[in-house]
């Protein structure tokens, strides 16, 4: 990006802000329709304490509602912080997403499936590719034969596979983009991680995005917010690497699991120093609240 007039805000933040306007919904729609393979409506944006708007919102998830041409709800969600147990958290939101758009005493048929969409913008576990797509199916031991569910839906009995109805999981490892742009994936993936938007795509969502996630279209206001974002992003994450390599020396010395405590100790303890609030430290590195007063 040469021009500077042609800079674009991250995604990440943009999801947050300007993307909850229901006007700018079309950049979200393309961009679920591209990483699910089919057209997608949004519905709302579902507020949670999760979406607020508060001093430490930058290190919260987002979720989005949505849904798919059979009526299934779609779960998006952005994350940008290291937390020691991630797909636990996943896991939690997906199950809670179930929960709360089932009415009490609705029967369990009235159960939506689930696509959990996460963009990391850190490393998670080892892999080479840069999409992951997991879901659960119940295979045979000794057939090794899929089993299907039957049931009964609009006075017929049908069959359905356990994937058909059980939640999916998808992860972008933003980080591990490294391709030429060629298909509307790729080129998403592209803006993801280096906030690149060619000026003649025409992946679904991105013509838009480029019309309005112009760094130098926002207000004064807005655009310190963002600086302020990212410098908080770079900060937290100059942190966690450095309490990752003091863990790993200190594995290395006395024990690997007494080093990865000490690492996450440490990593509270600069967090502390830096103002962080203490139900964020908590989240990030998986100690109690009374722990981390005590530091």
């Amino acid at each position: 990006m040469s021009d500077l007039k042609d800079k674009y805000i991250r995604f990440d933040w943009a999801i947050k802000r300007l993307l909850r306007q229901k006007a700018n919904f079309g950049v979200l729609e393309g961009f679920l329709t591209v990483f699910l393979g089919e057209p997608i409506t949004i519905v709302e944006i579902l507020e949670s304490e999760s979406n607020q708007l508060s001093a430490d919102d930058k290190f919260n998830r987002v979720d989005i509602k949505a849904r798919n041409s059979k009526g299934e709800i779609i779960i998006i969600e952005v994350q940008n912080t290291r937390e020691l147990y991630y797909l636990e958290r996943v896991l939690y939101g997906v199950a809670k997403a179930i929960t709360e758009h089932i009415s009490l005493g609705n029967s369990y048929e009235q159960v939506k499936k689930v696509y959990s969409i996460s963009i990391l913008y850190f490393d998670l576990g080892l892999g080479s590719d840069y999409l992951y797509h997991g879901q659960n199916q119940f295979v045979g031991v000794h057939t090794k034969d899929l089993l299907q569910i039957r049931s009964k839906e609009r006075n017929a009995i049908v069959s359905r596979l356990p994937s058909e109805i059980f939640p999916e999981y998808i992860l972008i490892r933003v980080n591990e983009f490294d391709q030429v742009a060629v298909t509307p994936l790729d080129e998403w993936m592209r803006y993801l991680k280096d906030g690149i938007i060619a000026a003649d795509t025409s992946a679904p969502g991105l013509g838009e995005a480029r019309e309005k996630l112009k760094y130098y279209s926002m207000s004064p206001e807005d655009q310190r917010a963002y600086d302020e974002h990212l410098n908080a992003i770079m900060i937290q994450n100059d942190v966690l690497n450095t309490a990752k390599l003091e863990g790993r020396a200190e594995g290395r010395a006395e024990g690997r699991a007494e080093g990865r405590a000490e690492g996450i100790l440490e990593t509270a303890r600069n967090l502390k120093k830096m103002g962080m609030d203490v139900a964020f430290i908590a989240q990030a590195t998986g100690l109690l609240t009374d722990e981390i007063d005590a530091l």
